[in-house]
């Protein structure tokens, strides 16, 4: 386990349904919180990293303009994009470039302001991730794509609805003790009854997924900056060290993924090569984020990190192990589920909570018992790509 390369600073924005400001403004949120973590200004950053999908955003080269707005410039900026997993990608980037000694300081920001556009325009830009050949012109969404994982889920390994509904009862949980999260309010069993008329979270979307499966669009950003060993031991008190990192990709086109009832590939690829650079295994990690767009993404993810064997993750939610007290806590921040999911910046958000983990400054959200390794795991649209990062003090 090198550690070469530290997190020496991380910062988040409030995660809102319409944020009044433009982009510099959402931007420099976390950009403030994470400069002010790490005890730096804008001359100690050699280059920064910039990350969202740029279909949601009315500016183009947006890199460029918040680069400017933010002080980073005439240090080089670059712009990254692999749609919901942008800004994991973005820190891959920057510990590259951190690691190759091209720079020593690199601040990576995720952003996106989702309300710029209409419902109805996100929705089609959505499908638009998908082949716009041979799958978007059906009109399929990202809740039907997920929702054929949990059918085939279902058939071969014997989840039911109530699995599915306890992810997000979990969710809501630590959503609720989360300042920065869209939703606050806890969910209760009875707001999946079918059978109640007032239960907002049954309604159907795409079966078996159900209003309370899904998360929700957000406005937001986060900031994760990084520093060579000398820069991180100079600047930081605490730094938190990247020890492992991988990436993986698959086939875009659903008829060409050979069983959905093993959840998505690149969740389980790419944690198979951060394990093997971090020189651990999955019983080594104390607390991890993952990515948890619907329900049933939450359940493949335990399994492709290897905190349950393949058919087995349905476990975990029923013995709440991957509740804070549990043997395997998982998005204890309330997850993409309560948290909200703006594009861009949600990698960088699950790498903050990890960060403030193992440092012991999670507040309220804290796992107990002082965790030293902890895991993020971000993929971008239907699996398309993934990464995972493993974080140790």
């Amino acid at each position: 386990m090198e550690k070469d390369v530290a997190v020496i600073g991380v910062g988040q924005s409030s995660f809102v349904r319409g944020y009044e400001g433009s982009i510099r403004e959402l931007a420099f949120e976390a950009f403030r919180e994470a400069m002010e973590d790490a005890g730096i200004t804008q001359k100690d950053v050699d280059a920064s990293v910039f990350c969202s999908a740029p279909e949601y955003d009315k500016q183009r080269s947006p890199a460029g303009v918040l680069a400017e707005y933010l002080g980073l410039i005439p240090q080089p900026t670059f712009y990254v994009e692999t749609v919901c997993s942008s800004s994991s990608t973005g820190v891959k980037v920057g510990y590259s470039m951190v690691k190759a000694g091209l720079h020593d300081v690199v601040v990576v920001l995720g952003f996106q302001k989702m309300s710029e556009i209409t419902s109805a325009e996100s929705q089609e830009r959505m499908g638009r991730g998908a082949d716009i050949q041979w799958e978007a012109p059906f009109g399929t969404m990202m809740p039907a794509y997920y929702a054929l994982y949990a059918q085939a889920y279902m058939a071969k390994n014997g989840l039911t609805h109530n699995d599915l509904r306890d992810v997000r009862l979990k969710s809501a949980t630590y959503g609720t003790t989360n300042e920065r999260a869209v939703y606050r309010k806890g969910v209760k069993a009875e707001d999946f009854d079918p059978n109640n008329p007032d239960a907002k979270m049954a309604g159907p979307v795409a079966w078996p997924l159900r209003v309370g499966d899904c998360c929700a669009n957000a406005d937001g950003s986060s900031c994760i900056i990084l520093a060579n060993r000398e820069k991180a031991k100079a600047f930081s008190k605490k730094p938190v060290w990247v020890l492992g990192i991988g990436a993986a990709s698959e086939a875009v086109n659903m008829a060409a993924r050979p069983d959905f009832a093993r959840g998505l590939s690149v969740g389980y690829k790419a944690a198979e090569q951060a394990y093997k650079m971090a020189g651990i295994t999955a019983k080594d990690v104390k607390v991890a984020e993952v990515h948890d767009c619907f329900t049933i993404a939450e359940i493949m993810a335990y399994e492709g990190l290897g905190f349950a064997p393949m058919g087995e993750g349905k476990q975990l939610i029923r013995e709440k192990a991957t509740y804070k007290e549990g043997r395997m806590p998982v998005n204890v921040d309330g997850g993409l589920l309560s948290k909200g999911h703006p594009i861009g910046a949600t990698g960088g958000s699950q790498m903050r909570t990890i960060v403030l983990q193992l440092r012991g400054e999670a507040g309220p959200m804290q796992v107990p018992g002082n965790p030293e390794i902890g895991l993020v795991h971000n993929v971008g649209g239907v699996g398309l790509y993934g990464n995972v990062t493993i974080f140790g003090r």
